[in-house]
């Protein structure tokens, strides 16, 4: 089968507004390039980072934020990939009438398509995808490269993220694992709002949690949690569930984990206080930090006093009690 790739070239503050008008087009899939991941890394800002890094990705240091997306080379894919240009054509008018500011640029936003065969790109990202420390407890090791434990207390989580989001190495996937660490303890129950690839679900479970539930409005998602959760062994501890948080779903927790982005997070805010036991825990990230205060009122004026907020690179991660 053949698929449409079509790229989104935009800066590193566009990357969160396009992927919200993404979503808002029913599009969840998506690959972020984003060259500043890689000179993080470079500049050790975490004292688990890797000495060693694949010359291949070093080159990408210098090259343009994107996002890329897939669609399958047929008319109704071919549809799909116009609506999403006339969608980036929409965003950036609205860029240059300055309603998002003056201070920020989305970049060029220019869209180019081509036709891949699926063999040629399926699998090319997984060259990529290393064993990384990402706090200083928890490793994500992707399923087809080895890893041996540098320490006894260390945590291993096997994943394979395959068409769904989360690879476990971004900064704000780190930001939530910590903020885990610190307020989930046992006996818990911990609700994890838009699953993934089901990784916080499954560092809940090896931090000790027996009780579960991870949701996701992808069908892809959902099944590629699944099969995480069973690589890793965690079956009847972790339920994966088709679910939208603001209808269907019946369950009480803890502690509630959202890795989004911002405008889901304050638009969620309302209905994960109706899902968090009294003085629950609510930990949400996917926050760019110039949205920090903006959406620490909107968790606030549901309800929440904030605990603490972490920050690491551009993002940061926000702990809030239910009143």
């Amino acid at each position: 089968m053949n698929y449409i790739e079509t790229k989104i070239y935009t800066s590193r503050y566009g990357i969160e507004h396009i992927l919200n008008t993404l979503s808002e087009m029913g599009i969840e899939d998506a690959v972020i390039e984003d060259p500043a991941d890689v000179e993080e890394l470079m500049d050790k800002k975490n004292s688990y980072d890797w000495d060693y890094v694949d010359a291949s990705v070093m080159e990408q240091i210098d090259e343009e934020p994107a996002i890329i997306l897939y669609m399958e080379d047929s008319d109704q894919g071919k549809e799909k990939v116009q609506d999403v240009k006339n969608a980036m054509e929409s965003l950036k008018e609205r860029m240059d009438r300055g309603e998002f500011g003056t201070d920020f640029s989305f970049g060029r936003m220019k869209v180019e398509d081509k036709t891949v065969k699926d063999e040629d790109w399926k699998d090319n990202w997984k060259e990529f995808f290393k064993p990384a420390k990402i706090t200083e407890r928890i490793v994500v090791k992707p399923t087809w490269e080895a890893y041996e434990k540098q320490s006894e207390d260390e945590l291993i989580i096997e994943i394979d993220p395959g068409m769904a989001f989360g690879t476990g190495t971004h900064e704000t996937t780190t930001l939530c694992i910590k903020l885990l660490e610190k307020y989930t303890k046992e006996g818990d129950a911990v609700l994890d709002v838009g699953c993934g690839s089901g990784i916080l679900s499954i560092a809940a479970a090896l931090l000790g949690i027996k009780n579960i539930l991870g949701v996701d409005i992808d069908p892809v998602a959902v099944e590629v949690s699944k099969e995480n959760v069973a690589l890793n062994g965690f079956s009847d501890t972790i339920q994966i569930q088709y679910g939208d948080l603001t209808k269907g779903i019946d369950y009480k927790a803890d502690v509630v984990v959202a890795n989004l982005m911002a405008d889901l997070v304050m638009m969620l805010s309302c209905d994960v206080a109706r899902h968090l036991k009294n003085k629950g825990v609510f930990i949400s990230s996917g926050i760019l930090i110039e949205k920090q205060q903006q959406v620490s009122e909107a968790i606030k004026n549901n309800g929440f006093e904030i605990i603490e907020i972490l920050e690491q690179g551009d993002w940061c991660a926000i702990a809030a009690r239910l009143k």
